[in-house]
């Protein structure tokens, strides 16, 4: 009887059982909907800035004066690619997106390289005073800029390089290599010891190990690197505006300049500002994917 009873109790729960596991899937789906429509809002209220900027962009100057960006969903025609024609005939846009180019581009490809060297070393190399000079690495990261532009400025123009393009290139070097020294040490540090002795036993010396074991491992972060680099050297004004030659200003400056020059002139300065915004975005959509397993990879470490 006891038998029966327990088998007769189990059959009656497998229905409610059921019901429950099916109402929990309900309401699962449900959070993972609203979820969702939540996340989209916010992402939409975020982009919203960089839609109304490119709205504006394919405005006249006329119909900016009027009436806001949002306008052209009732009004699609004016809607003109005449802003954008305009500004990339002037010629002093496009000489600042080209020695913008020529300040980034030398700047991150210096600190990644750089940085890489110094954190395998950090990493992976016995020599005098290792952890003191690291912790002067570490100690450089909390310091600002704005406190190193008095006393940079007078040694560049000691030297000769003040209001050059190598002059801003230098600065942001310099500044970008204490982060990046960090960030890839601890990185390269988390290597396998037994991976690396392996490499030796085969022969490899330091350098072969370095190019060609610990930089591919070391991939995702060095990419990682060369993104918040690229967007901070390209999006920077206050070392361009200091360091930067008054007659090849980087796109940021040529951008202010327009803004003293010319007041208000948002037909100006919206293409401008979204053309300068375009280029840091397909780098990073370009290298998203490893962007985000150096993100992953560090989380896990």
């Amino acid at each position: 009887m006891t038998t029966a009873s327990t088998t007769s109790t189990t059959a009656a729960d497998v229905p409610l059982r059921a019901e429950r596991s099916l109402g929990a899937r309900l309401a699962a789906r449900a959070a993972g909907g609203a979820m969702r429509i939540f996340l989209v809002l916010v992402g939409l209220f975020w982009l919203m800035p960089t839609i109304g900027l490119l709205l504006s962009s394919l405005r006249g100057s006329d119909d900016i004066a009027a009436t806001g960006w949002w306008k052209v969903f009732t009004a699609p025609s004016q809607l003109t690619f005449d802003n954008y024609s305009r500004l990339l005939d002037n010629p002093t846009i496009t000489h600042s997106l080209l020695s913008t180019v020529m300040i980034t581009v030398p700047a991150t490809v210096l600190v990644v390289v750089i940085g890489s060297l110094a954190g395998y070393a950090f990493a992976w190399l016995e020599f005098p005073g290792r952890d003191w000079w690291f912790l002067v690495v570490v100690g450089l990261l909390v310091v600002p800029v704005q406190v190193a532009l008095v006393p940079v400025s007078k040694l560049f123009g000691a030297v000769g390089i003040f209001e050059t393009t190598f002059g801003v290139v230098i600065f942001h070097t310099a500044f970008g290599l204490p982060f990046a020294i960090f960030l890839l040490r601890n990185f390269f540090a988390e290597i396998p010891r037994e991976l690396l002795e392996a490499a030796r036993l085969d022969g490899a010396g330091e350098i072969r190990l370095f190019t060609r074991v610990v930089m591919p491992l070391g991939g995702p972060a060095i990419a990682s690197l060369g993104i918040f680099q690229f967007l901070w050297v390209w999006n920077d004004m206050l070392v361009a505006l200091i360091f930067a030659d008054s007659d090849s200003p980087p796109i940021t400056v040529a951008l202010q300049q327009q803004v003293r020059q010319f007041g208000n002139n948002i037909d100006v300065l919206a293409p401008g500002a979204f053309v300068s915004m375009v280029i840091p975005l397909a780098v990073f959509f370009a290298f998203q994917r490893q962007f985000v397993s150096g993100v992953m990879a560090g989380a896990v470490k």
